[in-house]
Order: structure tokens, then sequence, then C-alpha cells
């Protein structure tokens, strides 16, 4: 009662200002009458929908086709009007998609086997996201909204880390400004774990894949879970349940830790500077891809024991308060803080060696820029090429998909904001023949193709935290955890080319070299409205 009369004195005051706390407010009401409802009166609700329900299973095997049919013209019909609107780029976007979809198929475990809803039913489910969040101005604008709320709570982490490491403690920008932020993060999560949020948010989001994929309530829980925290920490969340799970469902479980990254690392990464929104797309969007990809490269051949009849329960946190939650999440982070920290010096240092051995070898043969981003970069350019990226700047994203795959998406994140920012600098874009940024397009689809933890690294990690949460499921785990990790890069990319068919970049080069080419009537644009848009900000 007080705190709804402190809502309403809020917005009788000054409802603009009050709008956010009205917002959370309205929609925690909805959802404490919703569970209380769904508690009380599920059995009612049922009965009233089983008709309904038996008149679907009736007609489903038509019905199933119909709405795949439907699914594929809308999205023909949307790719021809936006094509002739925006250009060709979206349909190698699409192309991708295809290309990957095939090529799970043509290399999957049960080629014949495959259940083709969770395939569609995630695609479709990225495609939604994707038009609500990056093409519709609500979504857009929420989601950047959330972006910028999330930078700005990162940013309290400067107050300890200023007071244990000083003034200057941004000098060492790494160490001293991005790991406090995991730190920080981690505490923050341990309480939203501790007060049961945490297991609601999750039950919620795995309950819509659940119902809308028809994925098992396991594999739909930890790639829920897996959108706020780690991959080793999400299947904890049914820890119980794990030694009764199918082969296909252990590959999902993996899958959906390989194609996304945690809550605490997402903070370091907005540290680079890349994209809060795009980030937090990326996350969303990447839950639904990694079941599809996963039910692709490993269809179900066995009947799953664990289902909802069976009163499927996630785990609660052991802390007695909320005092402890918070001590205990940052005690957690130390070992994680401590794993970064030595995996970047450590990679870094064997990066160097080995661009060296490299470039001395590449020398003998009068090539001397030979190096393993160069390497890479030739062997995933056609793969960056399909996601939709320009073919000028497939050969960088190439090379950053390798820093990813080969050692971690630190690496590449860390190089991608460097380009990030010389884009942002302005400057020449090619010095010494070596282009110095890319497109907005391009920086927008890599960002997307970066955001999971498939790399050789986490599969040891996943292989050793996996076996002992279920050690009776050991060679299970060994036999198939490569796989997941191809299914996690290849789910990644399918989300990166569902990003390159719907994103809208805004300008593509700095405005005062747009200025600076037109005034010197060298490289006049083909389209005047950037000339204009850049008018327009310079005038405002």
């Amino acid at each position: 009662t007080a705190y709804l009369a402190a809502v309403i004195a809020a917005c009788s005051l000054n409802f603009q200002r009050a709008l956010p706390l009205f917002v959370v407010t309205v929609i925690a009401i909805f959802f404490i009458c919703w569970d209380f409802l769904i508690a009380k009166y599920e059995d009612r609700i049922a009965a009233f929908f089983s008709h309904g329900d038996r008149y679907l299973k009736k007609q489903w095997f038509w019905l199933k086709w119909v709405l795949r049919t439907t699914l594929i013209i809308t999205i023909i019909c949307w790719l021809i009007l936006d094509t002739t609107k925006r250009g060709s780029r979206q349909l190698i976007s699409f192309g991708g998609l295809v290309m990957y979809v095939l090529l799970m198929l043509i290399f999957s475990k049960y080629p014949t086997r495959v259940a083709w809803r969770p395939v569609f039913s995630g695609i479709g489910m990225q495609f939604i996201l994707g038009i609500l969040i990056l093409r519709t101005k609500v979504g857009f604008d929420v989601f950047n909204w959330l972006g910028i709320q999330i930078q700005t709570f990162l940013e309290y982490s400067d107050t300890g880390a200023k007071f244990v490491f000083g003034d200057k403690y941004t000098d060492h920008f790494f160490a001293f400004k991005v790991l406090p932020i995991v730190v920080f993060f981690s505490t923050v999560m341990s309480m939203l774990y501790h007060i049961g949020f945490m297991q609601w948010l999750i039950g919620k989001v795995g309950w819509v894949m659940y119902a809308f994929m028809g994925t098992t309530p396991v594999e739909s829980l930890v790639a829920a879970g897996n959108i706020f925290v780690g991959q080793t920490e999400s299947p904890l969340l049914v820890r119980p349940y794990l030694p009764y799970i199918t082969k296909s469902e252990l590959h999902a479980v993996m899958t959906a830790g390989f194609s996304t990254i945690a809550g605490s690392v997402l903070g370091a990464y907005i540290s680079f500077g890349v994209s809060p929104s795009h980030l937090l797309t990326a996350s969303v969007m990447s839950a639904p891809a990694s079941l599809a990809a996963s039910k692709l490269f490993w269809p179900e051949t066995e009947k799953p024991l664990v289902t909802l009849r069976s009163g499927i329960k996630m785990a609660k946190s052991e802390s007695k308060n909320l005092l402890e939650a918070a001590s205990q999440g940052a005690s957690t982070s130390i070992g994680l803080v401590a794993n970064i920290a030595v995996n970047v010096i450590s990679f870094l240092s064997l990066l160097s060696f080995l661009d060296s051995v490299l470039s001395w070898v590449g020398n003998l043969f009068d090539y001397p820029q030979l190096t393993f981003e160069n390497i890479c970069a030739y062997i995933f350019m056609p793969f960056s090429f399909m996601m939709g990226v320009d073919w000028e700047d497939s050969f960088i994203v190439g090379g950053l998909l390798g820093y990813k795959t080969f050692f971690n998406e630190f690496l590449a994140y860390e190089r991608l904001s460097k380009l990030i920012q010389n884009r942002e600098n302005g400057g020449s874009m090619y010095i010494n023949g070596v282009k110095q940024y890319m497109t907005v397009r391009s920086e927008v689809i890599a960002t997307y193709a970066l955001c999971g933890f498939a790399n050789f690294g986490s599969l040891g990690l996943v292989i050793g935290g996996l076996s002992s949460i279920a050690p009776s499921k050991k060679k299970e785990i060994a036999d198939s955890a490569f796989r997941a990790m191809i299914a996690g890069t290849a789910a990644c990319f399918m989300t990166a080319c569902v990003a390159g068919m719907l994103t809208v970049p805004g300008m593509e080069v700095p405005c005062h070299i747009l200025l600076g080419n037109a005034s010197n009537s060298t490289d006049f644009p083909a389209n005047s409205t950037e000339l204009l848009k850049c008018c327009q900000h310079l005038f405002t």
C-alpha cells in the first residue's frame, strides 16, 4: 500500500519523470496477478482450453504445413519488397541462412530423423524478435533504452575500482576498468538469483520457447538461462534432471552454452565500446537459434524422460540472506576474473609468438605479412560474406571470427572495438593498403556473429564443468561436445544472417569525410539523402 501510494504521488508530481517507475509497476502487477491466477485456477483454465487443444491435435497434420508454407511465403514476399526498397544486400544474408541450414542438415547426426518444428520455429522466433527490435520504432527504442540503462548501471563499478586502484585506474583499462565490471555484475546476478527473480524470468522465457518450439522443458530452461548466465552456470538450474536427459537434450544444453554469452562478460564487451543494444539483441535472438541448430545437427531419437508432467523445478539459491548472496557473487567472480585475465595474457602472448613465426616463414617466400589473422581471414572469409558483410570487409570479419574460434571472443571484441573507434574518429580508410575500419553494417553483423562462447578454450571448460555436475553422462559429454561447439558457431552465424537481413544502419561514412569529399567534388555520394542527413545533423 505504501509503495503504491508512493508511485501515485510520484506520478501526480511529474508523470514524465515517473514514467519508468509506472511502467515497471504495471508490468510487475500484471505478472503477480497472472502467477496468482495460474496457481489457483490452473485446472479450470486447462479444462476451458481443452476443447481447443483437442481440436488442434486432430487438425495438426495439415495445419503445420499451412503454417510452414505461410511463414516461407511471408519471408519471400517481405524479401522481395525489402530488396526493391533497400537493395540486394539482404538477399545475400538470406542465402547465407539457407546455406547454414543445409550444411547443418548434410552433416547432421541423423539427417532423416530431423523434426522440423523446432528448426522452423526457432528461425521464426529469430525473425519475429529481429523485426520487433530492429525494424519497429518501439522495439528499437526499448532495447536502445535498455542498453543505455545497462551501460549507466555498469558505470557504478567505477566507484569501487577507483577506491581500490586509485584515481588513475583507467590507465590500466582492461585490468582496472573492464574486470571490475565482471565482479559487480556477478554480485548483482547472485542477489537476483537469491530473491528468485532470475529463476522466475528464466522460467517465463523458457516456457515461451517450450510452447512455441516444442522443445523439452530442460532444453528450453537451459537455453533461456544462457541469455543471462554462463554456459557452466545455466545447467545448474536443472541439475537434478541432468542424469536422465537424452543425448539430443545433452547436445542442446551444450549448444545453448556455446551460442550465447554470459551477462557478466556482456558488461565487459559494452565497456569496450561495442553497441549495448545490439549485444542485448544478439543474446536474446541466439537462444531460439541454439535450439534450432541443435535439433538440426543432433535430432531427437529417444523418448525424453523429463516432461512438464514430472513437475520440473529449478534449483534455488543456497545463500541464507541477501548480503550473503552478494558476498558469494563477488567471491564466485574471483575465478572468472582470474580465468579471463590469464587467458587474455596467454593468448595474446601466444598470438604474438605465432605471428612472428608465420612472418618468418612467409618471408622465406617473399610474403612477410603472413599472420594468424590473415590465415583465419582467408578461411572464414566466405562465411562472413554469406552473412551479408560487404566483400571488402569480409576479410577483416573473417580474421575476427578466427580470433573468436581459436582463442576467445574477448580478443575478437577488443579488436572490433578498435575498428569501431577508427571509424568514429574518421581519417583515412586505407593506410599502406590496409583497411582501418569497416562500414556500420559490417560492424553490426560482426557483433552478432561473435556473440557466443563457441571456441576451443570453452570446449574444455564445458566438458569439465558438465562432467562434474553429471558424472554419469561423462562419456556422452565428451562425445558430443565438439559437435555442440560447431552447432553453437552455426547458431551465431544464423543470428548474424537474420541481423544482416533486418538491420538498417545509420550513416556509413562519418559526416566530416562525406562533406569534405562532396565539397572537393572528388567522391560525391550517389545517394544525396546521406548528404542531406549530414547537413541536418550539423544544422541541429
